[in-house]
């Protein structure tokens, strides 16, 4: 099995805009590698051997959230996709619209501060994170550097400490709730060792795991743990069947391979 726990996708005619519209933003001429609609996310997971793809909508307008996660939690209904939810930090009735996308069925919520131009420390994230966490709903949060909106970082592991320390109020939780993408905060992965590394959260692997050394890659692996990593590809923008074999090929053991690939996540979604 494989779980990939971070994917994109977009209704069909919004995909066919919007996949341009981000390309230009990338460095070095990068190309999505699909068109960035549920059917395309379904062939390349086929592709891949991935079991289950998550869905993670992001809200960049307040007015955006009831549309967007109508999509997302439609798109769910499909067999092999599980969605998350998506909430900006400037909607109101944040504990109303967390609990309504509980009882939908979404598994947890996305975070994306570079498209919502917030900072992770920000008490509008820290109420809907602590929120999240009573609800006993997951929290994805891009982390680090985005290459299309490289300045400022939202979320660099510096600031991201100091949102933890915040939600758990200086303690360490004993459920691990919240997972930084991109391994910790993408390009900024010295820091991520520094302040995030072996603290009671995921990282997920999504645009990342073949970003650096495999040497500084599993000095991190092993200092934060394999219980706590996640499979993720940040598809359309990588390849899932690549990402996956890549991760095959590091010097990690079978079962190491497997938490990483699905087990890990299977527990908090409850897959069985």
């Amino acid at each position: 099995m494989i779980i990939d726990l971070h994917t994109h996708i977009f209704p069909d005619k919004v995909a066919a805009a919007a996949i341009p519209e981000l390309e230009s933003h990338l460095p070095g001429n990068q190309k999505a590698c699909s068109d960035g609609t549920l059917a395309g996310l379904l062939h390349t997971a086929e592709e891949g051997g991935v079991t289950w793809s998550v869905l993670l909508p992001v809200v960049t307008a307040p007015r955006q959230f009831e549309s967007i996660n109508r999509f997302a939690l439609q798109s769910a209904e499909t067999k092999g996709i599980i969605a998350f939810g998506g909430i900006h930090p400037d909607n109101d009735r944040i504990q109303e619209r967390l609990q309504w996308l509980k009882e939908q069925g979404a598994r947890g919520v996305k975070l994306h501060p570079d498209y919502q131009h917030c900072y992770i420390n920000d008490p509008r994230y820290i109420r809907i994170i602590r929120t999240c966490v009573e609800l006993d709903l997951m929290v994805s949060i891009h982390a680090g550097v985005d290459i299309g909106y490289p300045d400022p970082v939202h979320c660099p592991p510096d600031l991201a400490a100091e949102m933890l320390d915040q939600v758990y109020e200086g303690r360490e939780p004993e459920k691990a709730h919240i997972i930084l993408a991109h391994l910790g905060g993408h390009d900024m992965y010295s820091d991520v060792e520094k302040y995030l590394a072996g603290r009671n959260i995921y990282f997920d692997t999504a645009y990342s795991i073949d970003q650096l050394p495999v040497e500084d890659l599993m000095r991190l692996i092993r200092k934060h743990g394999t219980d706590r990593i996640l499979f993720g590809t940040d598809s359309p923008w990588t390849k899932q069947k690549q990402q996956a074999e890549y991760l095959r090929s590091l010097p990690l053991t079978e079962e190491e391979k497997e938490q990483i690939l699905w087990k890990n996540a299977a527990e908090f979604l409850q897959i069985y």
